[in-house]
């Protein structure tokens, strides 16, 4: 018998190995983020172990920064890195314990399907060779990566650009987060999908400004909610600085530039198995003008997919109460326009559950397809 091997040298690997000389007691440790104390995202591949029940133990998951996060969850497994499942998985309100019996020689688990800077790079190139498209280099992260903006809209509509409502989709602030970029995947796919009426119409009356990840060094390293100088980027959009966090300030100082009339800042929730999205109701100027488009998006996102729903929730921020360093609220106090976080689950969605794969990549696609119904009805 082959003697066990895990590793994480990859793009977003990521844990501490404990023990893993016994296969049925393979004792690991969530690594926190590279330069903060958040612990959750892990990335790694088990080799050596083809035909062997596996038993993993997550030992200080009780630890990490969302406990509650692992009720009710399973991790996610994958032989081929292409297609990823659940595997058995259970937590004591310490360890967190899965088991699984490979059919390959490596097996690989993560917390949520991975979504790697060469799919980023993909995905920007694929994008891009569309006419609909203009790739922009904005500047570089704490590491020297690329931070890329897609703007994309229709030149031959007749709508002069200045006329055209300015629609922005972040992502990944919190790179863990991987369901985001999915989504803008299938958000993009289908906004460049030339027979598609809603596609044509919104592209007609706007130009979207897309940052598929914003969060690039936070991404390759495997953390969880920062970057490599350690910001929380979804707590810097009050004061941005190009030392702690330059993805923030350089997607902020061309908001600026262009206006927003609609933000959509896409995320993933630890702990609710549903999707649902945060709306700026806590923000100093918050009208009824904008509370009235928000209901139109909400019931047209619900119209249009099923999956989403608006019960399950954080709740209410009471009248000026909102945290002023979310770009939610800095966008909408700034702009005076509809903006909104949207979150999907690590979970499954409790209303349609899929105990094979759970909440996934290709569902977080369908459903960034899916919400440019709810942008037409609110615009």
């Amino acid at each position: 018998m082959s003697s066990l091997h895990i590793s994480t040298a990859f793009d977003s690997g990521s844990i501490d190995v404990v023990s893993c000389a016994d296969p049925r007691d393979i004792q690991l440790h969530i690594r926190k983020d590279s330069a903060a104390e958040f612990a959750q995202w892990f990335h790694f591949s088990v080799q050596g172990a083809a035909g062997q029940q596996l038993v993993l133990r997550f030992l200080n998951a009780g630890q990490c920064a969302y406990p509650k996060g692992w009720e009710g969850y399973s991790v996610m497994a994958s032989h081929d890195r292409q297609h990823w499942f659940r595997i058995d998985t259970e937590f004591d309100g310490q360890v967190m314990t899965a088991r699984v019996r490979p059919e390959t020689g490596c097996i690989y688990f993560a917390y949520f399907e991975p979504y790697s800077w060469e799919q980023h790079l993909d995905m920007l190139g694929s994008a891009s060779a569309s006419p609909l498209v203009t790739q922009e280099h904005l500047g570089l992260t704490v590491q020297g990566r690329d931070m890329t903006l897609l703007h994309v809209t229709d030149g031959d509509s007749g709508t002069p650009l200045a006329e055209k409502k300015n629609v922005w989709v972040i992502a990944r602030q919190h790179p863990g987060e991987t369901m985001a970029e999915w989504f803008v995947e299938g958000l993009l796919e289908r906004l460049l999908d030339t027979a598609d009426s809603v596609s044509r119409t919104l592209l007609q009356q706007c130009i979207f400004h897309v940052v598929p990840n914003m969060n690039p060094d936070g991404a390759v390293l495997g953390n969880l909610r920062t970057n490599a100088a350690g910001a929380n980027l979804n707590r810097e959009w009050l004061e941005p600085s190009m030392e702690r966090s330059p993805e923030v300030y350089l997607v902020r100082q061309k908001m600026l530039d262009t206006g927003v009339d609609l933000c959509l800042d896409v995320h993933g929730d630890e702990v609710l198995p549903y999707n649902f999205v945060v709306g700026s109701e806590g923000t100093k100027d918050y009208s009824p003008r904008i509370a009235d488009r928000e209901s139109v998006f909400k019931a047209a996102w619900m119209a249009s997919c099923p999956d989403f729903q608006d019960e399950k929730n954080y709740g209410q921020v009471a009248p000026g109460a909102a945290n002023p360093t979310l770009a939610t609220n800095w966008i909408a106090q700034q702009f005076g326009c509809l903006a909104f976080t949207i979150e999907m689950p690590f979970k499954d969605n409790a209303n349609l559950p899929d105990p094979l794969v759970g909440w996934n990549g290709e569902r977080s696609r369908r459903l960034g397809a899916s919400v440019l119904q709810a942008v037409l009805a609110a615009l």
